[in-house]
């Protein structure tokens, strides 16, 4: 297929944004890109999909989510963090069902591709919520996911003594870290590739330091990266000092620091930390959202972009974000950080478009693959259509990109050569039926949990 009149925004090395653009896909890759003109009369016998009026740009990659967590949306909001995980959001993934996570992981990548996410990472997915859906669901829908497996072996969380996690999501040694090492087994590499298994730890004291250093050495032996929850809140850096350590130093001691590491929010950082981050080659993944709904505080982008550390963007779980759509998050990601260092200059649209594209790729070990649109990579790419009153006028397609457009604003995607956005709806899954489920099973899990007097607002209905 020949996709041609785009203004196609390439994120290749030069940076090169396209203008009559044309893109020449040939099953999962994409073979030529240039001038409409040119790859029109190059290759005559090619179908062709007008992209007139529309700028393609690479498929946007969240680095941090919680696919489970979308059944929870608007069910734990303006509360404080402890509360917020311990008596609320625990107890509610607590009492899910493996049917109850299939659907959860369908609505997620729904929304996701509805909204420009072609890849994503799955943070840590709990042996309750069945594994085999959340994949079943990446490999019907099409889209591509790093499916980090949850590793825990201690109900604990930072330096909280009195309040645990919730039984029902307590797991051991054998349950995660070996049943990550068998789903990998199973479902790595599966989809054309589009799967991914990766390991999935809880943050300390969540699970011991004993089995982070065996999971660590099974992800230098097997090959398989992982991401965690590092430095959110200050009662995680108060529990690294509590054991002499700040929050890298702890990580290098269980050997997390990597390139086949994502380490998540990393809010409470100094400057030693920075550091070693660097010297380590060990991603970040900035998820500005949940950071300040949580009032967790702000994460050192700036400084880490500074010290040469990737760092890609996460839209984090819905209980702490209300939306899986990175546009929206690119947008915050852009401003938040020109306030905090008062400097308006800081963080540029193109290098929020590097961290949801290219860098989110080089977080995920992806980047010879996706993040930019070049001759040989996969074809994963998204349309937007300017043509509307609030895109218009578009002078810098990126700034557009990052400041203006939203998720709803999506017309086209397409991954791995295959379309499965078209006139912003989807192809590849029913979503009446996906919303519908959801719904019901969301309901269903409040119910189970006796929360229903709970979760409502705080306003009275009528």
């Amino acid at each position: 297929m020949l996709y041609t009149n785009a203004t196609i925004v390439t994120v290749n090395e030069r940076r090169e944004i396209i203008k009559d653009g044309a893109l020449l896909v040939q099953g999962d890759k994409i073979i030529d890109i240039g001038k409409s003109n040119l790859l029109s009369s190059k290759y005559p016998a090619e179908d062709v999909t007008d992209l007139t009026g529309r700028v393609v740009f690479p498929g946007l990659i969240s680095t941090h989510m919680h696919t489970a967590q979308t059944l929870l949306r608007g069910a734990a909001d303006d509360l404080e963090l402890i509360g917020w995980l311990c008596d609320r959001i625990w107890v509610l993934q607590g009492n899910f069902t493996p049917e109850d996570g299939e659907v959860a992981a369908k609505i997620s990548i729904a929304e996701m591709l509805k909204t420009g996410t072609t890849c994503f990472l799955e943070s840590m997915f709990a042996d309750r919520y069945g594994f085999d859906g959340l994949a079943k669901a990446v490999e019907e829908s099409g889209i591509r996911g790093c499916l980090g497996k949850i590793v825990m072996d201690v109900g604990k969380y930072a330096t909280e003594e009195k309040r645990m996690m919730h039984l029902g999501l307590v797991e051991t040694r054998e349950q995660s870290l070996l049943g990550a090492l068998e789903m990998h087994d199973k479902w790595d590499g599966k989809a054309n590739g589009r799967i991914k298994v990766w390991f999935g730890a809880r943050t300390p004291p969540g699970v011991s330091d004993d089995l982070l250093k065996e999971m660590s050495s099974f992800s230098r032996s097997r090959n398989i990266p992982i991401t965690m929850h590092c430095a959110e809140v200050k009662a995680d850096r108060e529990f690294y000092a509590s054991v002499g350590h700040t929050p890298m130093s702890y990580c290098q001691s269980v050997g997390l620091l990597g390139e086949k590491t994502v380490l998540v929010h990393m809010v409470h950082l100094d400057d030693t930390d920075i550091k070693l981050l660097h010297e380590t080659g060990t991603h970040v993944a900035h998820c500005p959202t949940s950071n300040a709904k949580l009032a967790s505080g702000f994460a050192r982008v700036p400084e880490l972009l500074d010290a040469n550390v990737n760092v890609g963007l996460g839209t984090d779980g819905a209980p702490c974000n209300n939306s899986n759509d990175l546009l929206q998050e690119m947008k915050l990601a852009a401003i938040i950080h020109k306030a905090t260092h008062y400097d308006p200059t800081v963080m540029p649209a193109e290098t929020v478009m590097e961290m949801a594209t290219i860098n989110g790729a080089k977080a995920l070990g992806l980047e010879n693959e996706i993040g930019s649109l070049e001759i040989g990579k996969k074809a994963d790419f998204v349309a937007i259509d300017l043509r509307k009153l609030h895109l218009t006028p578009s002078f810098d397609p990126v700034s557009t990109i990052v400041y203006t457009a939203t998720g709803r604003d999506v017309d086209m995607v397409v991954v791995d050569g295959k379309l499965l956005v078209n006139s912003g709806k989807l192809l590849t899954m029913d979503e009446e039926e996906v919303t519908r489920n959801a719904e019901e099973h969301a309901k269903e899990i409040i119910r189970r949990a006796g929360l229903q007097e709970s979760i409502k607002g705080r306003w009275p209905l009528v």
